[in-house]
């Protein structure tokens, strides 16, 4: 098999994209059907291994290299980002769970890091020697950021972080931890930095966790660990703008993973009614099935076209991030209840455990909650509306 099938061609070729992002999507897209075998061979090992080693495979691949290198062919911007999970999720979640997670606690550095951080941590991180992870949430902080309670205390030499992050993905197997604690410039959202951490540093423990969809995932706990002036991203009290900004440049990514796991689903689907006989013909005759089927792809085009649009936005230097929220949004719903009715076409045999219906169906449920809570993301947008623009328009009473 050696045509593009993770993505609709035709959406590829709108004005949205460049011909650098058509031949990058055909060349990941082969080199995934390529790892076939060696992703089914890992499913056999711990959650927590089969990242590293698919971020081992990543690096050794050039997928990582956007860490590190500014003068690619394709630029690292937000469409190739978007590209790249659509792509990745379509073969398999954990490989576009590490990348994404490897690709957002990057970023950090490569956004606010200073030449030597970037120096000293970027190269090994795009040859997927180093593993980063993000430590946001805290149990009693979510969508909330201002309300993060782990203490950065400053002393001699440095900070002293005691507390504790919740639902930290890769945090189990992270050499580098990017951390937003709180060091107190002011109250509220401005009294929080960004660090990064040394996850073997004395006083860091990871309890993993199980989940849902399988993971790496887990509660770390910080005891009076260190961490030296050279290790602060930023500037001191700057961690609040950090957090939303990579949270917003990472959202639409998120919709674009959940279109992946959707068009999985809906070719799954699609193959299942075109073969099974039923009623003397095939499940794909019947009205209803078709009536399926063309919903799960007015979604799918529908999911596809608000994400274009936000990474487009992004890359263009306009406005964001209330497209970032839409798309995803709409994409992670859509995308539930295309899984949802994937199953409900293979009937008893969507539900056999350990079937790819079943994998995509465990997988789907998180994203809407991840990077922004649907429910957070409707408040961003319905607060973003432009009342403006109407409260004067006689002609609308």
């Amino acid at each position: 098999m050696n045509q593009c099938i993770s993505h609709d061609l035709t959406l590829l070729s709108l004005p949205f994209f460049t011909p650098g992002h058509q031949q990058y999507v055909h060349e990941l897209d082969r080199w995934c059907q390529q790892q076939h075998e060696t992703l089914l061979s890992l499913r056999h090992r711990p959650v927590a291994e089969q990242s590293r080693q698919m971020l081992h495979l990543l690096g050794q691949g050039g997928w990582l290299k956007h860490l590190n290198t500014p003068d690619l062919p394709v630029p690292n911007d937000a469409r190739r980002m978007c590209l790249s999970r659509q792509t990745l999720a379509y073969f398999d979640d954990l490989l576009d769970f590490s990348w994404s997670i490897q690709s957002l606690s990057a970023s950090v550095i490569q956004r606010y890091g200073n030449e030597a951080q970037r120096r000293d941590y970027l190269p090994a991180l795009a040859h997927g020697e180093r593993i980063a992870a993000f430590a946001l949430s805290e149990l009693q902080a979510g969508t909330d950021i201002a309300a993060l309670t782990l203490e950065a205390q400053r002393c001699e030499g440095g900070w002293l972080l005691n507390g504790d992050k919740a639902w930290i993905a890769l945090g189990d197997i992270a050499s580098d931890i990017i951390v937003i604690a709180r060091t107190g410039e002011g109250p509220g959202p401005l009294g929080l930095s960004a660090f990064i951490v040394d996850a073997v540093a004395g006083g860091v423990s990871a309890r993993p966790l199980d989940a849902v969809a399988p993971r790496s995932w887990s509660h770390l706990h910080f005891d009076n660990v260190r961490v030296s002036p050279e290790n602060l991203l930023g500037q001191p009290g700057q961690g609040f703008i950090i957090a939303l900004d990579i949270l917003d440049r990472f959202r639409m990514t998120v919709a674009s993973a959940a279109i992946g796991f959707a068009r999985r689903a809906a070719d799954i689907a699609l193959r299942h009614a075109a073969q099974r006989k039923i009623y003397r013909g095939r499940l794909l005759d019947l009205q209803l099935t078709q009536a399926t089927l063309a919903k799960m792809e007015v979604s799918l085009s529908a999911a596809s076209l608000l994400t274009a649009r936000a990474a487009w936005q992004h890359d263009d230097d306009r406005p964001f991030a209330r497209e970032s929220a839409a798309a995803k949004y709409f994409a992670c719903e859509q995308a539930c209840k295309i899984v949802d009715a994937a199953l409900q076409l293979l009937g008893a045999a969507g539900v056999v455990a350990g079937s790819q219906l079943e994998r995509l169906y465990r997988q789907i449920r998180p994203l809407r909650i991840y990077e922004g809570a649907s429910e957070a993301l409707l408040m961003n947008i319905a607060s973003a509306l432009d009342t403006q623009r109407v409260i004067n328009r006689e002609d609308l009473s």
